[in-house]
């Protein structure tokens, strides 16, 4: 009986070593492992290199589970998939790390409607023509016609590999607008509200160093035409401005979800010469915004963010100053138009999730492409703290110049398309606002 029972323990053993040589081991939860292999399923336009660009690892390195899943927030980034999955397994004792991806649709020919500077009175309407990865390697071909509030027509074209093998990068951008004159001061001297004509066009050309780092240098020109010549108004001797500007730019970006970051650094710093001297035109910008998110504990978020903008110059035209209430704004202070030859803000803000990441496929309408009914949706409760200020030339700044507001809300996710915030927000006056707002705060 003892022999019987012996022999059939053996059986049972080698059985099992057997099969565990054989079967796939799935890692799950907290893993550390070294990588032999990474294969890629599931695109069918997209270039392999485009994701495999994005990613901090290769074969050979070690990673763990903390380190995959921000790799899976990188691949999110770039836009292109509705849904991303990271398999870590074990097969015939090799590593193997499996991306398993879903293309999102990339021809959208979008009617919208939208708010200009955040502003849901300044309602503008029209067509957006954008074309995403139509070659695989995460190319944008775009173009908007808006009517309403500031029509506007632009072209715009990336290509982030357009010398692949040093890893170059083109954008190109043809923009007309007529805006309505944001400058108070320009609208005192004036007598009233006016429109401006702004035509511009730029060519940037950037290389990519590594996955943090790149290095921008761009070039433009500005028409920009006033009703009449006043000066401050117009910046050369003519109601109409014709400019060359020149400049560079630095990105420093170690975030893992562009679209609503959890943890990494972003760091971008410009300087535009503008004019340069022709129809006695001559200033220049400066921009600074510096980004910061980890965690606090348990799913709990923390993000801060510090910007400045500088102009400099003989004569630095109203309608190149710095301003709140526009595409910056400071929550309390939403709708508050403040200007200045320089700009200051900071923000803080913690998020902790209510519903986290949830894949919804809506594949039972019928018709509508897949790629279009695929979203990664999730719930977020974040508090925040918004303070700035903005200065003339020669005006000291101090603590009690600074506007400050605070406030709590909801954060809608729609990945990778868009997202929903609705805030309620307090200034230090004790004034109330509520806010309805597209895209992320930072």
């Amino acid at each position: 009986m003892i022999k019987y029972f012996i022999i059939l323990l053996f059986l049972t053993a080698s059985i099992k070593i057997f099969s565990q040589t054989q079967d796939t081991i799935y890692f799950n939860g907290n893993y550390t492992i070294k990588v032999d292999s990474i294969k890629i399923e599931g695109i069918e336009i997209t270039d392999p290199e485009v994701i495999l660009r994005e990613l901090t690892f290769k074969s050979g390195d070690t990673v763990n589970s903390k380190i995959v899943k921000y790799n899976l927030n990188r691949i999110y980034s770039l836009g292109i998939f509705t849904h991303v999955i990271i398999t870590p397994f074990n097969y015939s004792d090799k590593n193997v790390v499996l991306i398993s991806v879903e293309e999102s649709w990339y021809i959208y020919p979008i009617p919208f409607v939208e708010f200009q500077d955040k502003d849901w009175q300044k309602i503008s309407y029209g067509l957006n023509l954008m074309i995403r990865n139509f070659r695989g390697e995460n190319e944008t071909l775009k173009a908007i016609a808006s009517f309403g509030f500031d029509p506007k027509f632009i072209i715009y074209y990336d290509r982030p590999y357009f010398i692949k093998s040093q890893s170059i990068y083109l954008t190109l951008e043809l923009a007309y607008q007529n805006a309505k004159n944001r400058s108070y001061i320009a609208k005192n001297i004036y007598g009233g509200d006016f429109n401006q004509k702004f035509i511009s066009g730029s060519v940037d050309f950037g290389k990519r160093f590594n996955l943090f780092n790149k290095l921008d240098i761009f070039f433009g020109y500005n028409y920009v035409e006033n009703p009449l010549y006043i000066k401050g108004i117009s910046a050369s001797n003519n109601r109409i401005d014709r400019q060359f500007l020149i400049g560079a730019s630095y990105t420093y970006d170690t975030r893992d979800l562009f679209q609503f970051p959890s943890v990494g650094t972003y760091l971008y710093t410009d300087y535009q010469l503008k004019g340069l001297g022709i129809d006695d035109i001559n200033y220049q910008v400066a921009d600074l915004d510096f980004r910061k998110y980890f965690f606090l504990w348990d799913g709990l978020r923390l993000k801060w963010r510090f910007a400045t903008r500088q102009t400099f110059g003989k004569l630095v035209p109203y309608y190149d100053y710095s301003f709140f209430g526009y595409e910056e704004r400071i929550r309390g202070y939403f709708s508050t138009e403040m200007e200045g030859n320089n700009l200051y803000f900071t923000s803080f803000e913690m998020n902790y999730p209510i519903v986290k990441d949830v894949n919804l496929d809506f594949n039972f309408i019928p018709i509508i492409p897949q790629s279009l009914l695929s979203y990664r949706f999730a719930v977020y409760f974040e508090i925040f703290m918004d303070s700035g200020t903005t200065r003339f030339s020669g005006q000291s700044i101090s603590v009690k110049n600074l506007y400050s507001g605070y406030g709590a809300g909801l954060v809608f996710l729609l990945l990778p398309y868009s997202e929903l915030r609705t805030e309620f927000a307090i200034n230090d006056y004790g004034h109330t606002e509520f806010i309805l707002g597209l895209g992320s705060s930072f």
